[in-house]
């Protein structure tokens, strides 16, 4: 994976700096101390070997975010199009739309032109020859037209372009350590770390599956840290997973990380020759093609996706989409992230139970909805799905409306699919034990796994339930367990005409 400055990176960033509202030279400033930040954050995750989490954020949540950026960024250039800048500062997609309405009234004329001609010249060329670098060739071609353009101008009329930089400017730089921008920056730089490890190893992975090979994304998570760190002491961008890059070193049967030192010397080279020439590209020409950058971004495929498969990618789609546009982006990631668990969550602590009985011909069936128990006194219902803290109440609630009918005397729980029992659950079944028990009625647990069994003995429900009224399952005999359970319920019941078949 070749590791760099990506779309989606750097509009984190100019979004942070537009939420910070910082000049333009303290944000040299601030920036490595940022990426020191992001690289730190992205170690340290690695020392907790975090990266197998990222699995839990749904892409919706990205998408969502991407998609407003893509927003944000468009609006923050309209300015640079129409040739002026803000009086006051804004952070939010909102508050740039409002100054950028305010200010039609001082578009500059010649730089409308410019930006109209770069719009024109770059659709002819992507339209053409795709197969050209049209944004350097777009630059090119308008930064001689801008030359010519201000060459017949006056003074005052002039388009702005670049400042122009020079090698000899480059140098080792120490991030300045303040403890007033590290509290500012703190949640920026983990959204950017959080960003770059999700965009980094979703394209890992998948370049990994196209090789037939794996990969260990808690050691990329490393390596885009120490890249970070590199950055924020050589004054460099935040650096992520390249998918262009990624997937061309690939193709190109690249073998080692020689490959990616080969390509950073010759950008390297190429920027110390292009640097001094920087100053005749117009802003407005630049701004028209990061416009279009940011159209690119906004993919329709996905965002129909995100709208028409579940209300759940719906809702945390949708959701971090408007906190993006009304508040900071670094905010909307992280309120995305939580509302997507928290709706996880919530459909993971909805166990399934469902209700069987056996048949005239002797097989344990799902019994349909309105029909009546064979035997009105024994009531056998699985549990399907996680009994973890979260679903307790849930379960408790459910086994106690089935458990409070008329006729009902046992009730056979059948456990093989119910997943990670906590404590919390552990004492919402002892509970419904006790319940029962106060009632006169009995709960047999049926096809109770080895796991379950320990948690059983620890927590002390084997002696409030009884041993002979759990039933261990036996994988080679799977209904055995449960055959077993009726019998015992036949027995309790004391009814010599139930019919129980033992699978063996």
């Amino acid at each position: 994976m070749v590791l760099g400055p990506t779309n989606a990176t750097s509009v984190m960033l100019m979004g942070a700096f537009i939420s910070l509202a910082l000049p333009e030279e303290e944000k040299l400033v601030v920036l490595p101390l940022l990426l020191l930040m992001v690289g730190l954050f992205l170690i340290v995750a690695y020392a907790i070997k975090a990266a197998n989490l990222i699995q839990y954020v749904s892409t919706s949540v990205v998408t969502g975010y991407i998609t407003a950026a893509a927003f944000l960024i468009m609006s923050n250039q309209i300015k640079n199009v129409l040739g002026f800048q803000f009086q006051e500062s804004a952070t939010t997609f909102l508050g740039i739309c409002k100054l950028t309405f305010l200010g039609l009234a001082k578009t500059h004329w010649p730089t409308l032109v410019l930006s109209i001609l770069t719009a024109t010249i770059y659709l002819i060329l992507q339209k053409k020859l795709r197969f050209l670098p049209n944004v350097a060739l777009t630059l090119l071609l308008m930064s001689f037209a801008c030359l010519g353009m201000n060459s017949l101008l006056s003074p005052e009329m002039k388009i702005s372009t670049f400042a122009a930089f020079q090698a000899s400017d480059w140098q080792f730089t120490l991030p300045v350590i303040d403890l007033e921008s590290i509290s500012q920056m703190g949640s920026i730089a983990m959204a950017i770390a959080f960003l770059s490890v999700l965009e980094g190893t979703s394209i890992g992975k998948s370049l990994a599956a196209r090789a037939g090979e794996t990969i260990d994304s808690n050691r990329e998570m490393l390596s885009i840290g120490i890249a970070n760190i590199g950055c924020g002491f050589l004054s460099g961008m935040p650096a992520s997973g390249s998918l262009t890059r990624s997937a061309l070193n690939w193709s190109s049967k690249a073998a080692t990380p020689v490959s990616s030192i080969i390509n950073g010397s010759i950008c390297a080279f190429a920027a110390i020759l292009l640097g001094p020439y920087i100053r005749f590209i117009p802003r407005s020409s630049l701004a028209v093609l990061v416009i279009f950058l940011g159209i690119s971004l906004v993919n329709p495929r996905h965002v129909r996706m995100m709208l028409q498969t579940t209300q759940r990618d719906r809702i945390v789609f949708t959701a971090t989409f408007l906190a993006a546009l009304i508040f900071r982006l670094d905010t909307a990631i992280f309120f995305g992230t939580g509302l997507s668990i928290v709706l996880f969550l919530r459909k993971a602590a909805m166990p399934e139970l469902v209700e069987y009985a056996y048949s005239d011909n002797g097989m344990l069936t799902e019994l349909p909805t309105g029909q009546d128990r064979a035997h009105p006194e024994v009531s056998i219902v699985h549990v399907e799905g996680n009994l973890f803290f979260g679903a307790a109440e849930l379960f408790r609630n459910q086994m106690r409306r089935i458990c409070m009918e008329k006729n009902l005397k046992v009730v056979i729980l059948k456990m093989r699919n119910a997943l990670h029992l906590d404590a919390t659950a552990a004492m919402a079944l002892e509970e419904l034990i006790r319940y029962m028990n106060d009632n006169d009625r009995y709960l047999l647990i049926s096809e109770i796994k080895d796991e379950v069994f320990h948690i059983f003995e620890v927590t002390g429900i084997l002696k409030v339930i009884k041993e002979e009224n759990v039933f261990r399952d036996d994988p080679e005999n799977p209904m055995l367990s449960t055959a077993l359970a009726a019998k015992r319920a036949k027995d309790i019941v004391k009814d010599q005409k139930a019919k129980v078949t033992i699978f063996a």
